[in-house]
């Protein structure tokens, strides 16, 4: 497993990213009383900021801050910076928040409605460098009504614009005195949340303390450590040597615990899926037949069975298929004489190697996938096994996003997405021709009418059959014309010590390990008795 890197540019639908670790903080799961409240976990990558204005934190479960609402176990909406759930009035168009009272930021400075205001206009300024200010599109105005009330007034009726209020506040009178991009507010938060960061070790670990000002009442684990380690295996090896209290991990090494009586394995369904990117600037990929074809030639069963042993499902698209706004009847089997039918049909025509090629160009191009990320690679494996049969040539290659981010326009990636709570959350970025090349925006620069007249009716529309109507449309056109190949939705695992009581999972978007994960909760664990 691996999560998405929460970057300035950080985006609902993002690439995971994967950075090795120097090292690990010892003394995970030690029973002396100094670690009693103490628990270190592993985790695939770290955020390249913990500013909220940037992107940290937007879908919630951020330990630093708060949103005005946040989830539950469920996903349900609930209060939290806010007293109670909004006041919805003028058909849609107007949501009152009313503050929670006696809530105070980390150093002591009262949160007031100028501070929500400040966080929202900061997020949707044009000169704020993040790329999820098309997640706030309804936005036309945010005010304060005195010190304790918050109004949002939409341009449009946006059916599920209050679950985009779990996006953290923070503090005016620190980050309004910096610039949002560059200040120190980025490295150094202050927020109304369960924790506070007491050490940030780039590249290491990242350690949080227990703040004692939090209006939920001091957690019972005092100090949490998240150590930064790209590697699967390596992971695997420190959780195993006592090193970590818990791990993200792949099915095939958390399957390794399973007769380790102090540990625990915990399963989270997701919305995340492993998709290749076909650039429509790509020589080959810019074909709609070779999308086609690879669509149809590549075998998901497979790939759920073997790379992922059966925790996961296939992806037939976007959207996952116990995902109540699935289209069931685009589920698809492998159809290799199919793709070979597609490819024929276009003019591409098998050479003496058994590779096709067509005016000269040979239906061949690169794959890239982030090194260290074991499930990514056996994904593009099996993905160029399959492309090869139909006679597509797909060289993959391992390399790190500094050498990935520069070729995603015309280069094909194996990129992870997916995000809870509505359709439009991650389908609007992952395919709005508006957002082509916007960051991890839709990276493969999809660009279809049929496509974007659904994403904006899905988004604009607060009538519960239009949506449906809507996000259906966008399905089938998808299946015509591919601008990714989906692969597999795929189930997050995680393996910790049999310590706490109060533990659970969430279903997870594609950014995990780090946001989520059974610490999703942490400020409400209790040390077992």
């Amino acid at each position: 497993m691996s999560t998405r890197r929460i970057r300035g540019a950080a985006v609902t639908a993002a690439l995971t990213a994967a950075v090795t670790a120097c090292s690990a903080p010892s003394g995970g799961g030690s029973d002396d009383g100094e670690s009693a409240g103490s628990v270190v976990f592993g985790v695939a990558s770290e955020p390249d900021t913990l500013s909220p204005l940037l992107g940290y934190g937007k879908d919630g479960n951020s330990k630093i801050f708060d949103g005005l609402l946040a989830r539950d176990a469920d996903l349900k909406l609930k209060p939290a910076l806010a007293a109670e759930l909004p006041k919805i009035t003028d058909g849609g168009r107007t949501y009152t928040y009313t503050l929670r009272a006696g809530v105070e930021f980390s150093d002591g400075e009262p949160l007031t409605a100028a501070d929500v205001v400040y966080t929202y206009r900061t997020v949707l300024d044009a000169k704020t460098n993040n790329t999820f200010k098309s997640e706030l599109d309804a936005v036309k105005e945010v005010r304060a009504s005195g010190d304790d009330k918050v109004v949002f007034t939409l341009a449009y009726p946006y059916a599920p614009f209050a679950a985009r209020t779990v996006l953290p506040i923070v503090p005016e009178h620190i980050a309004g005195e910096q610039d949002p991009n560059t200040g120190s507010f980025n490295t150094e938060p202050v927020g109304t949340g369960p924790y506070v960061l007491s050490n940030w070790s780039k590249g290491e670990k990242l350690t949080f303390k227990a703040n004692p000002r939090y209006w939920g009442g001091e957690p019972k684990v005092k100090t949490f450590t998240m150590a930064v380690i790209g590697d699967d295996d390596v992971r695997a090896t420190r959780l195993r040597s006592g090193d970590l209290d818990g791990a993200v991990l792949p099915p095939n090494l958390a399957a390794t615990f399973k007769d380790d009586d102090a540990k625990r394995t915990y399963e989270a369904r997701s919305n995340d899926f492993r998709a290749v990117t076909l650039p429509t600037a790509g020589e080959v990929t810019g074909d709609r037949a070779i999308r086609r074809a690879l669509d149809a030639a590549v075998d998901r069963e497979a790939m759920v069975g073997k790379i992922l042993d059966g925790a996961g499902r296939p992806a037939y698209g976007p959207l996952p298929v116990d995902d109540p706004a699935f289209t069931e009847d685009i589920e698809r089997t492998k159809d290799l004489a199919g793709a070979r039918r597609i490819l024929d049909e276009a003019g591409w025509k098998p050479g003496e190697d058994g590779i096709r090629a067509k005016d000269g160009q040979r239906a061949a191009f690169d794959l890239l996938y982030p090194s260290g990320d074991k499930v990514r690679q056996d994904h593009a494996l099996a993905y160029a096994s399959d492309a090869k049969k139909a006679g597509i040539d797909v060289k993959v290659e391992s390399a790190t996003w500094e050498v990935i981010e520069p070729r995603m326009k015309d280069t094909a990636v194996l990129a992870g997405f997916g995000s809870t709570g509505d359709p439009d959350f991650g389908l609007y970025t992952l395919l709005h021709s508006s957002l082509a090349g916007d960051g991890f925006n839709n990276m493969a620069r999809y660009d279809n009418p049929a496509v974007d007249r659904a994403l904006d009716d899905g988004r604009r529309s607060q009538d519960p059959k239009t949506r449906r109507a809507a996000y259906d449309k966008l399905q089938r056109a998808l299946v015509r014309d591919p601008g990714y190949t989906f692969l597999t939705h795929i189930d997050h695992l995680y393996v910790l010590a049999d310590r706490w009581d109060g533990l659970s999972t969430q279903r997870e978007p594609h950014e995990h390990g780090f946001a989520s994960g059974p610490w999703w909760n942490i400020e409400d664990w209790q040390p077992k008795k």
